[in-house]
This record gives C-alpha cells, sequence and structure tokens, in this order.
C-alpha cells in the first residue's frame, strides 16, 4: 500500500475545495506512473480515513476521476487506475530540471526582431512617447453612446459575430470625417476597422510583403513598422531624414538601384522627430510610387493635433493611382486605451485584409464603434478635437518657454508645427540611459533614446511628449529634469 497520507497533501487554507485537491493530486500520481495502470486504489473508508477527511470527500474525488476516464470501477471489487492508461515514460534529466510554467519541453524560435521593451503608460509626472491626455477625452458622452448600443436594434444582431470590416455605421462616419478633414475621396469601402494603428500595420504588412522583398523607411522610424515588416520577411532599408522630412532624392537613388515594394512613412509630422514633410518632396514621392509601383504606407498618427493653420493634407489626398495605404487610430486623438483604428485604401485591398484579419482578430469590439460612430454623428468628437488642440497648444508653447528658459544650455528644440510632442536633442556629454534612470528616482518617467538608435549607439535625442500633463505637471517635471542634468553631482551628465 503507497504512503497516501505522505503523497497527497490537502489543505483548507485555500479556496479550492478538498474533493479537488484531491483529484487533481491523484491524477498527478497516475500521469507520473506512481499509480500505475490496472493499479487498485484503497477505498473510499480507508483513504479517508488515511487522510483524515470525510468519506464523502473521497467519493466525489474518485467520481471525477472516474468521469475523466483515470479510474475504472470494478462491481465487487473496487476502484482501479484505468487500465488502457500507457506506461510512462522515464524522464531524462534534463526534463526534470525544467520549470513547465517558464520554460516549455519542446523548442522555439525566438525572433530577435521581437525583443523590443513595450513601453507602458508611466503614472505620475511624464514625458511620454507623445500620447492624449485621458482626462480631456469625453468619456461621459462616450459611455452614454456606449450605453445605447443594448437599446438599439435586434440583440441577436448587435451580440452576436459581426463583420470582419468592422461596423458599418463607424465605416460610414469615418468615411465621411476623413474625406470633410483630410481631402479624401472615399466611401465605407474604403475603411477597415481595426484595434488601433499597429493592427493595421500588422495586417498591411503580412498582405503586400513577401519574403525578400524591401520595405524603405526613414533613418529614424518607429521601431513597431520596422518590426512588422521584418515579421513578414521582408528586408528593411532606410534614407536620411532632415529638417525637410524623408529624404526623396535619397529613395529615389534607392529605388534606382533595386526593387522597392512598400514605403512607410510619417509625412505630417514625422516619427520621432516631429518634422513635415517639405511640399515638393510630397509630390515628388508620389511620383516614385507611381513610376516605380511600390506602395506608399502613409501613417498619419497625430493629424487632427496641428498648431500652424490648416494641416497639411495627407498624401492619400492626392493619391490618383492608388498607390497610398492610408492609416490612423483614435489612440492620439483620444486615450491609448480605446483600441480603434482604420485603414483606409482601395476596396480589394481592404476586403484582402479583412479577409486575413478573420483569422487573426474576428471582429472588433462592435459596441465601442457604434459608440465612436454616434459621437462622430452627433459632432462629440469634432467638438473634443477643438478644445484638446487648444489645450494643447497651450501644453505646446509652455514646455517650449520652460525648456528655454530652464535648459537652454543642455538641450536643443524645434517648437513642432503639431502633434503631441517634441523633440529634443541633449548635449553630448550627457548620458541619456543614465539620466532616464535618476529622472525616475525622482519621479519622472522619461525616454532613455535608446528605442531610436541602432543597437550599440549613444542617443542624444528623446520624445517628450508634453500633452498628457498639465502645465503644472509640466513645470514639476521640468524642474526634475534640470536637477538630473544640471546636478554637480550627476553622473549622467558626466562620461
Amino acid at each position: 500500500m503507497l504512503p497516501f497520507a505522505t503523497l497527497l497533501q490537502l489543505t483548507t487554507a485555500t479556496s479550492t475545495p478538498l474533493y479537488v485537491q484531491l483529484s487533481q493530486q491523484l491524477g498527478q500520481l497516475i500521469r507520473a506512473g506512481t499509480l500505475a495502470a490496472g493499479q487498485r486504489l484503497p477505498g473510499s473508508r480507508l483513504l479517508a480515513a488515511q487522510l483524515a477527511i470525510n468519506r464523502l470527500t473521497v467519493v466525489a474525488a474518485y467520481d471525477d476521476l472516474l468521469a475523466q476516464g483515470w479510474l475504472s470501477s470494478r462491481g465487487g471489487s473496487g476502484t482501479f487506475v484505468a487500465d488502457h492508461l500507457p506506461e510512462p515514460a522515464p524522464q531524462s534529466i534534463h526534463n526534470q530540471v525544467v520549470n513547465p510554467t517558464v520554460q516549455p519541453g519542446y523548442t522555439f524560435a525566438s525572433r530577435p526582431h521581437l525583443k523590443v521593451p513595450v513601453r507602458n503608460s508611466p503614472a505620475g509626472l511624464r514625458f511620454d512617447d507623445g500620447l492624449p491626455d485621458a482626462r480631456l477625452a469625453p468619456l461621459d458622452e462616450l459611455s452614454g453612446a456606449y450605453r445605447s448600443y443594448s437599446r438599439w436594434g435586434n440583440k441577436q444582431a448587435h451580440f452576436g459575430y459581426a463583420d470582419t470590416h468592422g461596423h458599418p455605421f463607424l465605416r460610414e462616419q469615418l468615411a465621411q470625417h476623413l474625406n470633410e478633414t483630410r481631402g479624401l475621396q472615399i466611401g465605407p469601402a474604403n475603411v477597415l476597422i481595426t484595434r488601433g494603428t499597429v493592427m493595421g500595420i500588422h495586417l498591411v504588412c503580412q498582405t503586400l510583403l513577401r519574403p525578400g522583398d524591401v520595405l524603405v523607411t526613414g533613418g529614424i522610424t518607429w521601431t513597431t513598422a520596422s518590426m512588422n515588416a521584418q515579421q513578414a520577411g521582408a528586408r528593411v532599408l532606410t534614407v536620411p531624414v532632415d529638417e525637410h522630412g524623408l529624404d526623396v532624392d535619397a529613395l529615389a537613388d534607392l529605388c534606382a538601384r533595386q526593387p522597392v515594394r512598400m514605403v512607410y512613412i510619417t509625412p505630417h509630422h514625422h516619427y520621432p522627430t516631429t518634422v513635415t514633410l517639405r511640399a515638393d518632396r510630397r509630390l515628388r514621392l508620389l511620383q516614385l510610387a507611381d513610376q516605380y509601383g511600390f506602395a506608399l504606407f502613409e501613417d498619419d498618427y497625430d493629424y487632427d493635433f496641428h498648431y500652424l493653420g490648416r494641416p497639411i493634407l495627407p498624401l492619400a489626398s492626392a493619391d490618383r493611382h492608388g498607390m497610398v495605404v492610408y492609416v490612423g487610430s483614435m489612440t492620439k486623438s483620444v486615450a491609448p486605451a480605446f483600441r480603434v483604428g482604420y485603414v483606409v485604401a482601395p476596396s480589394a485591398l481592404i476586403d484582402e485584409l479583412a479577409r486575413l484579419r478573420r483569422i487573426i482578430d474576428r471582429q472588433g469590439d462592435p459596441a465601442l464603434e457604434f459608440a465612436i460612430g454616434q459621437l462622430f454623428e452627433t459632432g462629440e468628437m469634432k467638438r473634443h478635437f477643438r478644445k484638446a488642440l487648444r489645450t494643447y497648444l497651450g501644453r505646446r508653447d509652455h514646455i517650449a518657454q520652460l525648456l528655454s528658459s530652464e535648459l537652454a544650455n543642455d538641450l536643443s528644440f524645434t517648437k513642432p508645427d503639431g502633434g503631441l510632442a517634441l523633440w529634443a536633442t541633449f548635449r553630448p556629454d550627457v548620458d541619456l540611459p543614465a539620466l532616464a534612470e535618476q529622472a525616475a528616482s525622482l519621479g519622472l518617467s522619461l525616454s532613455s533614446g535608446l528605442p531610436h538608435v541602432r543597437p550599440g549607439q549613444q542617443p542624444h535625442s528623446i520624445r517628450m511628449g508634453f500633452a498628457s500633463s498639465t502645465e503644472a505637471e509640466l513645470e514639476q517635471a521640468v524642474a526634475i529634469l534640470k536637477r538630473v542634468t544640471m546636478g554637480p553631482n550627476n553622473k549622467a551628465s558626466r562620461r
């Protein structure tokens, strides 16, 4: 007889019922081979006495294992481990030292291009990546619109499976909004709703890129876009970015030397430097796309916030040959938690993206998509954009004044024409990763600059998001930044 009192450890200090604990532990003994196939188990009274528990607890555990097929009952003979179970294979030393909650027993390839730290929205004082202030979001109006979804129309239709293209109501409202504000000439058939820009980039890269294809982007760019291209098997090549945006002459030279499948660009406010692509370069870029046949992937991540007159219309507004794929989202316009984005393209591509989306994410969030569509229809979203634009303009001017007066000798920047962040370049002797660590110890979150340089390079510039902080919070943040940058005992300020 096995020493069940030693092998089985039951406790009342957990919410798991005793019979479940007993069933699970007996099952583990069977799977490990400690209890062999065909072995007779002690009667319920005997095992209950050994474990000092109620007999009914043992009966319930045995019944559970019988239902799962681990045990079999023979009338008049007792309860046995099922005969059909295979004999456990001897475990190697390697398998014995593996922690199965950490490492699987099989191998898999870890992709180096995916090993990029994920930066979450920080709490407290911050210079983030350029996020909106969620405190300004029309949350009450959105909540009301969200609740109305359950009272509108057919319940079976609204809470069942939905269109892989996205909610038709939001597609209609977005098409109208984009036509009015961005000069596009599209209909709902040209719009695919996604769970943010990242999903749109992933779908497009998986659809348009094949192993060995070339995607071209700026020398400094959004890492996530490059990661998606690499995930699709494409090669990522870069061209310089200067004070006027992407160097299209360098792009033309590259296209003359080899085929290019796609060009990823953020022309309105280049990520991360915030510069706007000059008008002549925009025209040349469209001409090159038509000449060489590459897709222009335009990421217009913060079009709604431009402070110097009217925003420059996107490349997609001047596209007459179907070369531009245009993406955007509510993430930068409202708040990152609202995972609603969109892809705009010829309907044939939109349909193919929807087919691919089906095997990744069957559909989005119809209730949320409907609610956001309502905010567009009622004009609430436009009112939010106007209010947020005024607020962010004031915060841009305030941070520019603070940095100019407090840190003029330590960093330089150009006040951005739009967007939610500025691009600051520190003096060469500042160790930005160390600076970020010291700032964090004092309650200020800011970038180390490492995401914007190649491995092994020393960063000198960072994005400093200002929109998510009030003017008082910006003042506190700059005070901490000044302290860690200029302090006489600050190691971050010396090599």
